[in-house]
């Protein structure tokens, strides 16, 4: 089941048209979560980067879209789909409703439509066994700057990487600025690790603003031994570094095992990994 503007229907009802502004121009956001037992993990930050993230694209925020009523919403849809005592992975996507070309006829009215699929852990793990090899995707660069940090449908530049990285048998690919300076991966947050100093780029460089990155730096920040900060991170400090991993809100942290002739381990990142699933049993 999916759930249009309140209305839950089965999926060959849905009823997105050729005329909606988020599939012709691309003009909607996104929000992908982690649903345990009918709880959303770190909801407070994905409402407050949505709404932010609407503001920047100056659509009208809808006096029903507060925190509860779209909470309400999510666990209406997970619940639908007989996974509100699973765990789920949802999509709760928000457009500018249909009408006009670039710009929107004043009449558009926001809307959203959210989505749930089963998923598997209920709390992150990283699978020691399992390889993460990477490149740098170098055919097209991302433009630092406030749209380059939302979590918008305009996904191109992941779309065609994945498929890069596929077709070179890698399992994802480092995205570089157009300062050539690395800002992320195709679906995550890049963190660098150099003994006792963390780096991971700023939001300036045109990194996605995510939410796991914000979870993991608040865990890093109670380390009084680590030296963490928001930087630029250049290709040749990769294969100097002692780990790199990924973060996103479904995988937690995916360390990366290769990036060209360099290995790396993972004993940092597991650590991490435990310290956020304590803060999210602190929470539960």
């Amino acid at each position: 089941m999916i759930n249009f503007n309140g209305n839950l229907v089965a999926q060959n009802d849905s009823k997105l048209t050729t005329e909606n502004r988020g599939y012709k121009y691309g003009d909607a956001l996104f929000e992908t979560l982690k649903v345990v037992n009918g709880k959303i993990f770190f909801w407070e930050d994905h409402y407050f980067r949505l709404m932010a993230s609407m503001r920047i694209l100056r659509m009208t925020i809808p006096m029903q879209f507060t925190m509860e009523f779209l909470e309400s919403e999510i666990l209406k849809t997970v619940e639908a789909n007989n996974l509100l005592k699973s765990v789920a992975r949802v999509r709760l996507n928000v457009d500018r409703g249909e009408g006009g070309k670039y710009l929107p006829l004043n009449t558009a009215e926001v809307g959203f439509n959210i989505s749930a699929e089963a998923h598997n852990n209920p709390f992150y793990t990283i699978d020691t066994n399992a390889n993460c090899v990477v490149d740098l995707y170098k055919d097209y660069f991302m433009a630092p700057g406030l749209l380059s940090g939302l979590k918008s449908n305009n996904k191109a530049l992941p779309v065609i990487g994945s498929i890069y990285a596929k077709e070179n048998d890698l399992d994802n690919c480092l995205v570089l600025n157009t300062n050539k300076s690395v800002i992320e991966a195709l679906n995550g947050n890049l963190f660098l690790v150099k003994g006792d100093k963390i780096k991971t780029p700023p939001l300036e460089d045109g990194c996605l603003k995510g939410v796991m990155r914000k979870q993991i730096l608040d865990v890093l920040a109670k380390d009084v031994n680590l030296f963490v900060e928001e930087a630029s991170i250049s290709p040749f400090e990769l294969q100097k570094a002692d780990e790199l991993f990924i973060t996103n809100v479904i995988k937690g942290i995916v360390p990366i095992t290769q990036y060209r002739k360099k290995t790396y381990g993972s004993a940092f990142a597991q650590k991490t990994i435990a310290k956020l699933n304590a803060k999210l049993r602190l929470m539960s």
